[in-house]
């Protein structure tokens, strides 16, 4: 049985009938976690050269306060020199993840125009490009090196096979970064590497699946997604934590809880 599910950003996707649904974060808040947990990302411009089609460069980026990517760029770049000509451009962003399954992995499109950084925010952009780049302090003063602002008008968010849908300006700007989104992959491995039988007890009791291995591929403040090997084959499920969880150290309390709590009821 399946079941057509909507997202808290109107997107659907469809999957198979869930017990104990858990709760989700938005697309919104999912994007802005990828914006502001990694470092560079794929910038598309328009071609002068060959007119009509795109141009891909990599390039580091932070973000404002505001969530737009901010670059540092030479005027010699060819990225710099179509933007000048044509501001339309998207940035794509990745996670790790995504060198080891390209396709399961989350990814994140902003589409905008980029334009010059104004004078009145340049100290504020220096400071925030600098902080995440800090080798970027021995060429930040070049002359040909200014810094770029992709003023977002969309954004397209893909959070793995199945899981996509295009997520507003607004409700973006809106968004916050996953609390954990830091501590994220510290914890997945941790859990991964000690805590498998814990996993598959937590899916015995709360999905009602049993399984002979289970992976945690993701993890938030309102809970974590594990793949378990089953008699049936490999399925994906969301597990949801009793309340939110803000901080590395309550997330493993709460984890050691529903492990508690697991085992008792088995």
């Amino acid at each position: 049985m399946t079941k057509e599910t909507k997202t808290r950003d109107h997107s659907y996707t469809t999957e198979p009938e869930d017990i104990n649904p858990a709760p989700e974060t938005s697309y919104a808040e999912r994007a802005r976690t990828i914006a502001s947990t990694n470092r560079q990302g794929v910038l598309s411009t328009h071609s002068n050269k060959v007119e009509g089609f795109p141009f891909g460069s990599t390039m580091p980026f932070a973000l404002d306060a505001k969530g737009l990517p901010i670059f540092l760029i030479s005027g010699m770049a060819m990225h710099t020199q179509n933007l000048a000509k044509n501001a339309r451009a998207s940035l794509f962003i990745t996670v790790p993840e995504a060198q080891t399954d390209p396709l399961g992995a989350a990814r994140l499109t902003l589409v905008g125009s980029a334009t010059q950084v104004p004078e009145s925010d340049l100290e504020s952009a220096r400071e925030t490009y600098l902080a995440r780049h800090e080798n970027a302090k021995y060429y930040v003063d070049f002359k040909d090196f200014s810094f770029w602002r992709l003023d977002v008008i969309d954004l397209y968010f893909v959070g793995g096979f199945g899981v996509m849908g295009w997520v507003t300006s607004s409700d973006y700007a809106a968004a916050e970064s996953d609390p954990l989104a830091e501590s994220a992959g510290g914890i997945i491995e941790h859990m991964n590497a000690d805590h498998e039988a814990a996993m598959l007890d937590i899916a015995k009791h709360v999905k009602k699946i049993t399984a002979s291995e289970a992976k945690m591929t993701s993890v938030d403040r309102l809970g974590f997604h594990v793949r378990l090997k089953t008699t049936e084959g490999v399925r994906s499920v969301r597990i949801g934590f009793p309340g939110e969880v803000r901080a590395a150290g309550d997330c493993r309390k709460v984890l050691v809880a529903m492990v508690k709590e697991a085992r008792s009821n088995l």
